[in-house]
């Protein structure tokens, strides 16, 4: 026990004292955190597509956001207001970011890069790493100020918070080279240069440039918490879920993505471990149930709870990204779990694609 405390101590301490770190809706630093931004009712004021569900280790499950998305009182906001805090910048002589997405704020697509988007931000003694799936999110650091894009209250958006230690983020910069993200801004100078050439190299839009196709690293939070980095490169050349996701993590997995998108795969029982795609997600609480249709997230769950993988990623299944970098972040966590599995009321099986299934009296 004397180890485990010592690492809890010293996390809150290089929190306390300035470092870089995911914050939940209360202002406290955290390990990790998931939000799940709920798609806006019909006919609902603006604030209505801003609402979202809130997990981290310490809330054993879903729980109401505290603020909305467009405000730095709630957990991703109080996040990259650490990146748009001039006085911050002013004092810190060594701090790097990395903002990335395919459909960044100034509207042009990126079709051949990867479909993946997020932010990174670090210091000389941790940082985060932000898995999102907001198109146009976040503003460059040019902006000076957090903001939620009035494009993004339509849909449901994911994201995924993580704190690391400094030195998980070579690993972290080498599976961005496997990604290939649009990068739209980014610092990464002097020490950081240095100590983390693959981070520099994929901001400036390098990739690899011979085999594997596709890189699994485990990461280790700042907290101690276990979690793998998926990611595939353009010339993998099949889908990130049924191409192997599932056998990797050997297990069935319903998988939640953008149903809108082109050339949508269906779901895929020709391997050992089979992926089904959800067609109707539905919380069970006050928060409302909606169409995968309604959803732009992507994540992933096992449909058994052993061994009871977790994952929230950026990338779709269809087609067209099964040539296009991406990935996803997985754990295995028996309360994130139970939270994602709970959230799948209908899916699509391998036998009829027309005809969802309903998922409720497995998982009631």
């Amino acid at each position: 026990m004397l180890p485990i405390l010592l690492l809890s101590l010293a996390f809150i301490h290089n929190t306390v004292y300035g470092s870089v770190s995911c914050y939940d809706d209360s202002g406290q630093p955290v390990d990790w955190f998931i939000v799940y931004k709920l798609p806006r009712p019909h006919d609902s004021p603006p604030a209505g597509g801003m609402q979202y569900m809130y997990q981290d280790g310490r809330t054993q499950g879903w729980v109401q956001g505290r603020s909305l998305m467009n405000s730095t009182e709630g957990a991703v906001g109080r996040t990259l207001q650490q990146l748009y805090n001039e006085a911050r910048w002013r004092q810190e002589e060594e701090m790097a970011y990395v903002l990335y997405n395919d459909e960044p704020p100034n509207k042009l697509s990126f079709n051949v890069k990867g479909h993946t988007k997020g932010v990174i931000l670090l210091d000389r003694t941790q940082g985060f790493w932000l898995l999102h799936s907001t198109p146009g999110f976040p503003p460059s650091l040019a902006e000076k100020e957090y903001s939620w894009p009035h494009s993004a209250l339509s849909f449901g958006q994911t994201f995924l918070c993580v704190t690391y230690p400094y030195s998980q983020f070579k690993e972290i910069g080498n599976q961005l080279l496997f990604t290939e993200p649009h990068v739209y801004d980014y610092r990464v100078e002097g020490t950081f240069a240095q100590d983390l050439p693959a981070l520099l190299n994929a901001s400036e839009g390098q990739h690899i440039q011979e085999e594997p196709w596709n890189s699994s690293v485990a990461l280790t939070s700042l907290g101690g918490k276990e979690f793998v980095s998926f990611a595939k490169f353009r010339s993998f050349g099949d889908d990130l879920y049924s191409g192997w996701l599932a056998q990797a993590l050997s297990s069935d997995l319903f998988v939640e993505f953008w149903l809108r998108s082109r050339g949508i795969l269906p779901s895929n029982c020709s391997e050992h471990f089979r992926v089904y795609n959800v067609q109707q997600v539905a919380f069970r609480d006050s928060a409302p149930t909606f169409l995968s249709t309604k959803d732009h997230s992507k994540w992933c769950v096992g449909t058994e709870s052993d061994p009871g993988w977790t994952c929230v990623g950026d990338m779709n299944r269809n087609r067209a990204e099964e040539w296009r970098g991406g990935g996803t972040i997985c754990c295995r966590d028996p309360a994130v779990w139970k939270a994602f599995h709970s959230l799948v009321q209908n899916y699509t099986d391998c036998d009829d694609a027309q005809e969802p299934h309903s998922t409720w009296a497995v998982i009631a």
